[in-house]
C-alpha cells in the first residue's frame, strides 16, 4: 500500500475573507507513483460537469464553481468526501471543526463575523442525495482498494494571515510556510510506506529545499529536478512534487474543491454580517479592486463597531 497526497489553496490574492488550504491523503494499493485514482473513481466521479445526479465532478475549482452556477456541485463532492471519513457537519462550524489541523501555533480568534452565527449545511443540496453519494462511493473505494485517511484544512483569518506576513516579510513565503506546516501534519517523512505528495506551484517559486527543511528536522532532502513547470524531491520513501497545473491529479482537484467551498461559505456569512449594519450593501467576493470598494462601503459601520483593519482587511 502507497499513500497519494494532493494539496491545494483558495483565497490567496483576495483582500477580505480567509486564506483557506487543504490537503487529502488517500491510501492506495501498489506505487502511489504508479496508481491512477481517476480510473479507480470513474464509477462515481469525472473531470467534466455530469448531468448524473450520482456523479461527481471532481476537477479545479475554478471549473466547478462559479457564481452562476451556485455551491451545488462544490457541496456535492466536499460533503460526500467527508462522508467517506463519517463526518457530516450540520453547520459552518462543524465544518470548519472537522477540517480543522490544529498544526497552528499562533493564537488566532474567529473575527466577529463568525461569532454568534453559523451557515446550515447542506445550502443548496439534500441531505439524502449526498448520502446515496457517499454510499455509493465507498462501495466504489472498497472495489478498488482505495481508503481516504484525512482531509485536513488551515482557515487562515485576515488578523493572522496579516501576523504571519509580517513574520516572513513575503506573501507567498508565507503561504509556503502554512502549506508544509499543514502538509507535515499529516505526513511522516519516517514512514516506510511509497508516498506521493503533490502540490501546486507557489507562484513563481521553484525551489522549495529550503522550505521543506524548515519542516524536516535536518533529515535529507533529494533535489530530483528543479523547473517552471515542476521541482521534485525524495525523502526517505516520499517522493515530492510542486507543479503547475497540480490540479489534474485527483487529490489535489478534491482538495481545490473543499478549499473553494469553505472559502464560499465563509464569504456568504461575511456579507450577511455586513448587510445587517450597512442596508443595501452589494455583497463582495473579496478580490481587490471590488474589496477596495467594499471598504468604502463599511467605513462608517467599521468604525461604530469598533473593527480594526486587521482584523477586516489582508495588507498584501
Amino acid at each position: 500500500m502507497g499513500l497519494l497526497i494532493g494539496m491545494d489553496e483558495a483565497g490567496y490574492g483576495p483582500n477580505l475573507g480567509p486564506l483557506v488550504v487543504t490537503v487529502t491523503v488517500w491510501e492506495v494499493p501498489g506505487s502511489p507513483r504508479e496508481f491512477d485514482l481517476w480510473a479507480a473513481m470513474a464509477e462515481v466521479a469525472t473531470q467534466s460537469p455530469s448531468k448524473e445526479p450520482l456523479k461527481l465532478q471532481i476537477a479545479d475549482s475554478k471549473q466547478v464553481y462559479s457564481p452562476g452556477k451556485g455551491l451545488a456541485a462544490l457541496e456535492k463532492s466536499v460533503l460526500s468526501a467527508l462522508r467517506l471519513l463519517g463526518k457530516s457537519p450540520k453547520t459552518l462550524g462543524e465544518l470548519s471543526a472537522d477540517l480543522k489541523s490544529q498544526i497552528s501555533n499562533l493564537k488566532s480568534h474567529n473575527p466577529p463575523w463568525l461569532i454568534g452565527r453559523d451557515l446550515p449545511l447542506p445550502s443548496e443540496v439534500e441531505a439524502s442525495l449526498i448520502g446515496d453519494i457517499a454510499t455509493k462511493w465507498l462501495e466504489c473505494c472498497q472495489r478498488a482498494g482505495v481508503t481516504l485517511r484525512a482531509i485536513r484544512s488551515e482557515i487562515v483569518q485576515p488578523e493572522r494571515f496579516n501576523s504571519l506576513v509580517r513574520d516572513c516579510d513575503n506573501k507567498a513565503l508565507a503561504l509556503s510556510r502554512i502549506s508544509l506546516n499543514l502538509l507535515r501534519s499529516v505526513w511522516n517523512p519516517d514512514d516506510d510506506q511509497p508516498t506521493l505528495v503533490i502540490c501546486d506551484k507557489h507562484g513563481g517559486r521553484n525551489r522549495y529545499d529550503d522550505l521543506l527543511a524548515e519542516v524536516l528536522d535536518d533529515r535529507m532532502i533529494f533535489a530530483v529536478g528543479e523547473s517552471r513547470e515542476r521541482s521534485v524531491y525524495r525523502v526517505g520513501s516520499t517522493e515530492l512534487r510542486f507543479q503547475m497545473k497540480a490540479e489534474a491529479n485527483f487529490p489535489v482537484a478534491l482538495a481545490s474543491l473543499v478549499c473553494k467551498y469553505v472559502r464560499e461559505l465563509s464569504m456568504h456569512v461575511f456579507n450577511q454580517f455586513w448587510a445587517e449594519h450597512v442596508p443595501g450593501l452589494k455583497p463582495t467576493a473579496g478580490y481587490p479592486v471590488d474589496a477596495a470598494r467594499f471598504r468604502t462601503d463599511i467605513a462608517e459601520a467599521q468604525q461604530r463597531l469598533g473593527i480594526t483593519d486587521d482584523v477586516l482587511w489582508r495588507e498584501r
